[in-house]
C-alpha cells in the first residue's frame, strides 16, 4: 500500500483545480483497493449528503471537481490496470468478452479493440478517464453509449461489505445516469467498481465499424446519415480516427498545452422534459426524442450547448467574471475550462452564471454532469 498525504487534486484531475487530501492511498491492485474498501463503511444517506463520507474514491479524475481546501477523509486511487479478450460462451461465434480493470485507461483500453479488430467501442475514442468509470455515468458520444455494450461489472457494495456482480439490466441504465450514480451521493458511492466486462464483435474479414449513429460523424467518414445500418459502417481505425478529430476540434482530448481541454468535458447533460412542458424555444432549437416517461408521457431532449449560446453565453464567456481565471471552452458552450491559474471557486462562478442566464431566458434547470465535491451550484 503505497500512501502519500502531501498529493493535490489539482495533480490527479483533468480540470486541475482541488487542495489536497488528508490521506492519499494508491491502489495498484485490486486487493488493495478492497482492503481500503472493507474499512469504510458505508455512511448513512444524511451522513453523505452532510459530506461526512470519510472516503472518496478516484479513477481518472477526468468528471470530478473538489473544492479548494481539498478533502479531509481519505481518497483512494484506483490505479491497478489490465484488459483481456476471450471468446463469449453461450452465443454467436463473433461476439468476445472484453474485461477491464477498473483503473485501465478508458481511450488506451478502446484502442486496443480496435486494435485487435473488435467492434462495439470505437466512438468512444478520445474520452478521457478510467474504465471503471464509464458505466456510473453511462459514458456515451457520437451515438454510443457504455450501456450498448457493457455486458456487467464487479463491484464492491459498500453498504453490505460484499463484492457483487452486476448485469447491464440490472444497472439500469438511463441518458448519463445508472444505479450506480443513483446509489451515489454527494460524491459518495455505495458501489465501487473494479472491473467491467464488454460484449464485442469480431468478423472475419475487414474490421468494420458498429452502424454510425451520428450524423455529423456519418458525414465526416462519407456516409448517409439517412442510409440502412449496414451502409453506416467504416473501418474501425477510420472510425476512431475521426471522433479523435471531431472532439480535438472542440477541445475534448486532452492536451497538456490547450486550456479548453484543462475541464471536465461537458459540464452540463442535456436536459430532458415532457414534450407538455417544453418551453418556448424558437424555431429550429435542436429537439430530439427521448422516449418516454414512467407515467407514458413522450419525453424530448434538448441541447444543453444550445440553450447556453442562445441564453448569451458564447464561447469564452465568463472569463469576465474570473479575471480570465476561468470560461467556458473557446471551441464550444459545454465546457467550464480552467486558463491556467483557475481555482475551482472560478469554475462555479463560471458554471452558476451559465446556468442562471438559461433559466432566466428559457426556464430551464442545467444540471452538472462532474461530481462536485465541496462544491455547489
Amino acid at each position: 500500500m503505497n500512501q502519500s498525504t502531501p498529493r493535490q487534486f489539482r495533480d490527479h484531475t483533468t480540470v486541475r483545480v482541488g487542495g489536497p487530501a488528508g490521506e492519499w492511498i494508491l491502489a495498484e491492485d485490486e486487493s488493495t483497493a478492497r482492503e481500503v474498501l472493507q474499512k469504510h463503511h458505508l455512511p448513512t444517506a444524511a451522513e453523505r449528503a452532510a459530506g461526512k463520507d470519510s472516503l472518496l474514491v478516484l479513477g481518472g479524475g477526468s468528471n470530478l471537481v473538489v473544492n479548494d481546501k481539498g478533502f479531509p477523509g481519505t481518497v483512494l486511487q484506483l490505479a491497478f490496470t489490465g484488459i483481456s479478450a476471450e471468446p463469449a460462451t453461450n452465443t454467436d461465434d463473433d461476439a468476445v468478452t472484453v474485461t477491464m480493470a477498473a483503473g485501465h485507461n478508458w481511450d488506451q483500453a478502446v484502442a486496443w479493440t480496435v486494435e485487435r479488430g473488435l467492434t462495439g467501442l470505437e466512438a468512444l475514442s478520445g474520452i478521457p478517464g478510467a474504465a471503471g468509470a464509464t458505466p456510473v455515468q453511462n459514458v456515451g458520444a457520437y451515438g454510443a453509449e457504455v450501456s450498448q455494450t457493457l455486458l456487467d461489472i464487479r463491484a464492491w457494495d459498500r453498504a453490505e461489505d460484499e463484492l457483487v456482480e452486476l448485469s447491464n439490466a440490472e444497472l439500469e441504465f438511463g441518458y448519463r445516469d445508472s444505479l450506480l450514480k443513483r446509489e451515489t451521493i454527494n460524491g459518495s458511492p455505495r458501489y465501487v467498481v473494479l472491473s467491467v466486462r464488454f460484449r464485442l464483435t469480431h468478423r472475419a474479414g475487414q474490421a468494420l465499424s458498429a452502424p454510425v449513429r451520428y450524423a455529423e460523424l456519418a458525414r465526416s467518414l462519407g456516409l448517409d446519415p439517412a442510409a440502412q445500418e449496414e451502409q453506416r459502417r467504416a473501418p474501425l481505425a477510420e472510425v476512431r480516427q475521426k471522433v479523435l478529430q471531431l472532439r480535438a476540434g472542440k477541445g475534448m482530448v486532452l492536451d497538456a498545452e490547450d486550456h479548453d481541454t484543462w475541464s471536465t468535458g461537458s459540464f452540463f447533460t442535456n436536459p430532458i422534459l415532457p414534450a407538455s412542458s417544453l418551453p418556448e424555444l424558437p424555431e429550429g432549437a435542436p429537439l430530439f426524442p427521448a422516449g418516454t416517461s414512467a407515467e407514458g408521457e413522450p419525453l424530448v431532449k434538448l441541447s444543453a450547448a444550445w440553450l447556453i449560446d442562445r441564453a448569451g453565453c458564447q464561447k469564452g464567456f465568463g472569463a469576465e467574471l474570473t479575471d480570465g481565471r476561468a470560461s467556458l471552452s473557446t471551441k464550444h458552450t459545454l465546457a467550464v475550462t480552467n486558463r491556467g491559474q483557475a481555482t475551482a471557486a472560478d469554475l462555479m462562478t463560471v458554471a452558476r452564471a451559465a446556468q442562471q442566464k438559461v433559466q432566466e431566458r428559457f426556464n430551464v434547470t442545467l444540471h452538472p454532469e462532474p461530481v462536485l465535491v465541496g462544491c455547489n451550484l
